[in-house]
């Protein structure tokens, strides 16, 4: 998958170093080559005799190593790469890159390259969401930083929520979704995710509890196998993965809309959830509470049958078309009743009953259905979900 490509490590300063260990074996594993580089902090956490052993080569902690700097060794570091990855990439060292600051080694070589560069933030969950960090990292995305994570967990300092680095093999899809090659590699392969927003007025609207994660963690691992993938995203909480090309949509409708203009594809995986009505006459002004509106009543319309419009396209149909079947009860018969009614070839389904935990959640339970039989998958990361997922469609379009 990265056969040949070169990657230089950067690792930052914070718990999750040790994480950059497995994801130098990692990278490696697919083909490529790692040159680490640790900043003075990140020596704190590991050595850089544990990161050159399981490199293979070298790594570099100062700027001012004379034998490389003869012959201005910073340059060739950050010019050779084909990629600088950062993990972890903490809030000083985000806040030295979107500040263009060049005062170590490390912020040195992110200032020197013209190659693609990953981020792999990490950092307590407060710093994560503090608006100085926010505004760095909305810095970086315009500079072209291409990110990774975090996700939420359980934090090194006992809190709970976003921040933590993504995992070892989430990075290596990532880094493989812009260098590498795959099973799916000159696939393209539709994916939508997150909830719909249908307005009731300029201020409320209709959606659910769909935080996107799942439809997000598809998209890079299809990417990662090689795919080109467009990405139609409701108004997810989690933001889209990168090497994706995304489409921004808020209505059922709009989301219609831009699978039908991102075809034709190899496959359309229908993983977001759309809402099933939308208000028949939206207002344009605020509704009030009072008198008038004591007895508001809303009326609904269906919205438009993404998935069943696709599986019965006659032109640009997709020859593989993926759906999902979020339900409460009867999980399998609703879902086998669904496959035959929107005439898709695979329907996943899951039970998404509030004891589940699993709408809005970090884990998944999925049967994967065809008109052959089922297949149960056991509870596990919606991250593993995506990626047997996709080696699933990389096997069905080979």
């Amino acid at each position: 998958m990265l056969d040949g490509k070169r990657v230089l490590l950067i690792v930052g300063g914070g718990i999750a170093a040790y994480k950059s260990l497995d994801l130098i074996r990692l990278v490696r594993k697919a083909g490529g080559a790692v040159t680490p580089v640790l900043t003075r902090a990140a020596m704190e956490f590991i050595t850089p005799l544990s990161a050159s052993a399981l490199a293979g080569q070298k790594a570099y902690t100062d700027l001012f190593d004379l034998t490389d700097e003869a012959e201005m060794g910073h340059i060739e570091l950050s010019r050779s790469a084909d990629m600088l990855v950062v993990a972890p990439a903490t809030a000083d060292l985000a806040a030295k890159m979107a500040g263009g600051h060049a005062d170590d080694l490390a912020s040195t070589l992110l200032m020197a390259t013209d190659t693609p560069v990953l981020i792999a933030p990490a950092m307590n969950m407060r710093m994560w969401l503090h608006p100085a960090n926010q505004r760095n990292m909305a810095l970086l995305e315009d500079d072209g930083v291409a990110r990774v994570g975090p996700s939420e967990g359980e934090m090194a300092c006992g809190e709970y929520g976003p921040g933590r680095m993504a995992e070892p093999d989430e990075i290596v899809d990532a880094i493989v979704a812009q260098l590498g090659t795959g099973a799916l590699s000159g696939r393209h392969v539709v994916v939508t995710s997150g909830p719909t927003h249908e307005p009731i007025d300029p201020v409320r609207y209709i959606a659910n509890r769909s935080s996107g994660a799942q439809g997000s963690a598809i998209a890079a691992a299809l990417s990662g196998l090689g795919a080109n993938v467009t990405f139609v995203t409701g108004p997810a909480s989690v933001p889209p993965p990168p090497g994706v090309a995304v489409v921004r949509v808020e209505t059922a409708s709009q989301m219609l809309d831009a699978v039908k203009a991102a075809l034709p594809a190899d496959a359309a995986v229908f993983a977001a959830a759309v809402a099933d009505w939308h208000v028949e006459a939206e207002s344009g002004t605020k509704i009030k509470k009072g008198v008038a509106n004591t007895d508001l009543k809303l009326s609904l319309t269906e919205n438009p049958d993404i998935l069943a419009t696709v599986s019965r396209m006659r032109k640009n149909r997709p020859g593989l078309v993926v759906g999902f079947a979020a339900e409460t009860d009867d999980v399998i018969g609703n879902a086998r009743a669904k496959l035959k009614r929107k005439k898709c070839d695979w329907i996943v389904a899951n039970d998404v009953s509030p004891a589940t935990g699993i709408m809005g959640g970090d884990e998944n339970a999925v049967t994967v259905i065809d008109r052959a039989g089922e297949e149960a998958w056991p509870r596990a990361s919606k991250e593993h979900v995506a990626r047997r997922l996709a080696q699933r469609i990389a096997d069905a379009l080979s």
